[in-house]
């Protein structure tokens, strides 16, 4: 069994953002380095269905969610899950083929050996097999999946024939003439015997390269000495209003004040570069971000270089680095449209709301590490 990841809350919901602005899941799987696609699409699944929360639950633990057996101590839970497995492996050792993929028969078996010791929910659940499962291989036993011979030649003759130009359908169409058989049982023999169709190649989109990715200058380093010393900056998604929304905020690390912010329909180039615009020259600041597309464009990179601003960029799926500006719009998000239930409204409600909480998060709303202050006054104090 491979090896579980536990992905952070942040990449998470960075994952659910970029899925529902319509990139797709491998590109996603790429840009945050994620393993399984799976995963991409469990989390939808739960932001569907309003079960933001479970995205904060460690690997595995789905006790808490109501789907498994709840314990009175820890320790008890222990001891159960090490008296079942003991069992578990004395019944595996049994069968010819024990350490590879457990069949039906072996489940059946297990689950029937320990009856009146657990529950079947509770070894279903260790097992990692659903209980309805259980009960219809139990009722039916699923027969032995192994094809004889003479099928696969017929395959491997009709492939051969037609010299690799048929899909699984087309000699499934073919084998129809002479025989009953199933399309699902050709294509597993034409996957595991090498045989399918060699015409058409798979075409791949040109990703194409960067213009520019900045080296990692940051490094997380998120204490700044003097005011527009060290930017961060990014791109949030708004998906509340009529149409999808895009806000791109950057950070000043010295006191934790939106320096400048934009709203637009589209992601792209000109709604980072308005955001940029808003800054007054700054030399010898430093600029950091991920490495999205419109901040490694030329545009986007000429108009930095204009400002006399050296830019940094995050490791590639990397959200960490670059957290405080993460945790920023994680923020703001929590605090107006989560708290408030807003899901569903106008665009000019989305915009007047975001617009709204950033003069208050600048100029009222205190911050703990910086002397229960608010941004701008941390920053007058201090001048």
């Amino acid at each position: 069994m491979a090896t579980r990841v536990s992905y952070p809350v942040e990449i998470k919901m960075k994952a659910i953002e970029m899925k529902v602005e319509g990139i797709s899941v491998k590109e996603i799987m790429e840009q945050l380095n994620i393993r399984n696609k799976t995963q991409v699409e469990t989390w939808m699944r739960w932001y569907r269905n309003g079960e933001v929360n479970r995205l904060e639950q460690p690997v595995g633990k789905q006790y808490s969610y109501g789907k498994g057996p709840a314990y009175t101590s820890e320790l008890e839970q222990l001891k159960a899950e090490n008296h079942f497995l003991k069992q578990q492996i004395e019944v595996l050792k049994k069968y010819e083929g024990y350490g590879k993929e457990v069949s039906p028969k072996i489940v059946v078996d297990l689950v029937e050996s320990i009856q009146g010791k657990v529950t079947v929910k509770q070894a279903c659940s260790w097992l990692g097999v659903p209980r309805a499962t259980y009960y219809r291989w139990k009722a039916k036993p699923e027969p032995e999946t192994k094809q004889p011979n003479s099928l696969v030649e017929k395959i491997r003759e009709l492939c051969t024939q037609h010299k690799f130009r048929y899909g699984y359908r087309k000699i499934t169409a073919l084998l129809r003439t002479q025989q009953t058989i199933n399309h699902k049982c050709v294509q597993d023999i034409m996957q595991r015997e090498q045989l399918q169709c060699r015409v058409r190649v798979k075409k791949r989109k040109p990703t194409g390269q960067p213009t520019y990715i900045a080296e990692h200058l940051l490094k997380r380093q998120f204490q700044a000495n003097a005011p527009l010393e060290k930017l961060v900056t990014d791109i949030t998604y708004l998906p509340y209003g009529g149409k999808m929304m895009y806000l791109s905020s950057i950070l000043d690390l010295y006191n934790g004040e939106i320096v400048a912010s934009s709203i637009a329909d589209r992601q792209d180039t000109a709604l980072v570069l308005d955001t940029l615009n808003q800054l007054p020259p700054v030399p010898c600041a430093m600029l950091h971000s991920d490495q999205g597309s419109v901040y490694t464009s030329q545009a986007y990179q000429e108009a930095v270089k204009g400002k006399g601003i050296t830019m940094s960029m995050s490791r590639k799926g990397t959200p960490a680095d670059n957290a405080p500006i993460e945790s920023f719009h994680s923020t703001l998000k929590s605090e107006t449209f989560y708290l408030e239930g807003i899901t569903h409204t106008t665009t000019a409600i989305v915009e007047q709301t975001v617009r709204d909480y950033i003069t208050y998060y600048n100029s009222i709303r205190i911050q703990t590490k910086r002397n229960n202050q608010s941004p701008i006054d941390f920053r007058r104090l201090a001048i």
